[in-house]
């Protein structure tokens, strides 16, 4: 049966779930505050991750972001303000930043990048052209003590199914033939990989609006219209919006909204900078990440993206120019061939991603309401969860089960 289903948050992933819906044969309205938005979309790396098992919420993160938090270029800084809602956030991280958390929270997130690959995958070879490479994602370490526990990480996935190969400084080298890398070692996630996250936002547009879907921009939601346990109407700056089923997909900007129906949404903005070179002085043609800089390596095309940092401060958009040149500064240590001035007149892009205290999304259902789903939280790993985020929200709207278990990324698990 049909149903009118109103998506908040014009991100990737409510591109998502809107044009699985509307693939679906419901009436969907997508409503984005701004005249054209993308989220954290646009600008990201692009890359879908199954080796990503372990969340932001990790053991050591607390005692490195202090470490961090002299270096104004460092990949990981917490603006020092008063607020509630910070505090009670970072006491939750550092609740959550424990082992224990990991081996729940790994097979989890397998499960969902894995399901994701498969659904990208499935729109390529549909004809979908997404810019999609499948041949793999290289971690590479610096050091001998990082490059150690990456290989203890690397022996996990494989016991989780993952295919994980790890590589001294010449193998790796023989995977990237012509590209100069100054490493002490790498491993190589075989199922990892990457596509242009321009070309799928579009496409997801290009779905919804073919399956008869409306997209809504300018309109802010303000409020909402309730009946008892029902959620009647979304307020937006443009009137009300009525439907049946509503999914608030709104990224960082979705606590206040969920505050409004009495939902607590633990959420903390995390900045995130890019800077694409559009012909770099050599690419590589495997995606990587620059372990010790925390700095994500992508190839489009003929261009080269380097992305990086995580800078909690509150919804500040603002460009920090200290933390682009952190991401710049790092490059030539694992690149030697770049430079920084290679970047001169590039412009930085920014984003802000929505950062639950577990590290984990909010998905599924609430007690707060009974037409109402949530789909955010997803941190970094965004655009490598849309596709599985929308097949999930799509079956739980025809109130069919989850093809994942949601027990861990609960929207209520906060209280």
């Amino acid at each position: 049966m049909s149903k009118r289903v109103v998506v908040i948050g014009g991100g990737v992933i409510g591109l998502s779930v809107a044009a699985r819906c509307a693939s679906r044969g419901h009436r969907v309205t997508l409503v984005d505050a701004t005249p054209r938005t993308r989220g954290s979309s646009l600008g990201n790396a692009g890359m879908i991750v199954p080796s990503h098992l372990v969340p932001l919420a990790a053991p050591g993160m607390v005692a490195m972001g202090i470490k961090w938090m002299a270096n104004p270029e460092s990949p990981f800084y917490i603006k020092p303000r008063f607020s509630l809602d910070l505090l009670r956030w970072g006491y939750r991280f550092w609740r959550a930043s424990n082992p224990a958390q990991v081996r729940r929270a790994a097979p989890v997130l397998r499960d969902l990048h894995l399901a994701s690959r498969a659904a990208y995958a499935e729109l390529a070879d549909a004809g979908e052209n997404l810019g999609l490479v499948k041949n793999g994602l290289l971690m590479l370490c610096k050091s001998p003590e990082v490059f150690h526990e990456e290989v203890e990480t690397a022996q996990t996935a494989c016991r989780l199914g993952l295919n994980a190969k790890i590589l001294d400084a010449a193998q790796a080298a023989s995977l990237e033939p012509g590209i100069e890398m100054d490493i002490h070692g790498a491993i190589h996630y075989a199922e990892d990989c990457h596509l242009d996250p321009r070309r799928y936002v579009e496409s997801r547009e290009q779905a919804l609006l073919a399956a008869g879907g409306q997209l809504v921009y300018d309109a802010r939601a303000t409020d909402w219209r309730v009946r008892g346990r029902t959620i009647e109407a979304l307020l937006t700056t443009a009137g009300e919006i009525v439907g049946d089923q509503y999914v608030l997909a709104g990224g960082a900007w979705s606590p206040e909204l969920a505050r409004r129906l009495g939902l607590r949404l633990p959420l903390q903005a995390g900045k995130g900078y890019s800077v694409t070179h559009p012909h770099p002085v050599q690419t590589p043609q495997i995606c990587a990440i620059l372990v010790e800089a925390r700095v994500a390596v992508t190839p489009l095309g003929g261009a080269l993206r380097f992305g990086g940092t995580m800078e909690i401060a509150g919804m500040d958009e603002r460009i920090n120019s200290r933390r682009v040149q952190g991401i710049l500064k790092s490059i030539p240590n694992y690149y030697p061939a770049f430079s920084v001035g290679d970047f001169a007149g590039i412009e930085p892009w920014q984003g802000l991603r929505p950062c639950s205290p577990d590290g984990l999304p909010y998905l599924g259902r609430t007690r707060v309401a009974d037409n109402l789903l949530v789909a955010t939280g997803h941190a970094m790993m965004g655009l490598s969860l849309a596709p599985v985020t929308g097949q999930i929200i799509a079956a739980l709207v025809d109130r069919e089960p989850s093809p994942i278990d949601l027990e861990l990324l609960s929207p209520d698990r906060f209280g």
